[in-house]
């Protein structure tokens, strides 16, 4: 079962905050530059944290993981957006993202 997650960074580095940022786009949505939602299974959670584990300086940088629930229930209605609209979660340029 997918969950959606919300995910958020603060790399102090430029080209470690690039590789975040490129490693975040196969996983989910760009909502913000530092701020992506994604929705994973509990394997695709557990892989995204190890391939991000050693792109941060542990030290200097923060990411944070927030679980807004199920996919199929709270998951997909827990974000409110105002302003310029959210695309929807499920397709980007009509590819599914997962």
């Amino acid at each position: 079962m997918r969950s959606i997650f919300l995910v958020a960074y603060d790399i102090t580095e430029d080209k470690s905050r690039t590789k975040v940022f490129h490693k975040l786009k196969g996983y989910g949505e760009a909502l913000q530059y530092s701020l992506f939602r994604c929705a994973l299974t509990p394997s695709e959670r557990a892989r995204l944290r190890s391939e991000l584990w050693g792109l941060i300086n542990h030290k200097t940088d923060r990411v944070l993981l927030i679980d807004l629930g199920p996919d199929d229930g709270r998951g997909r209605t827990a974000l409110e957006s105002w302003g310029k609209a959210l695309e929807d979660p499920a397709t980007h340029n009509g590819i599914l993202i997962v």
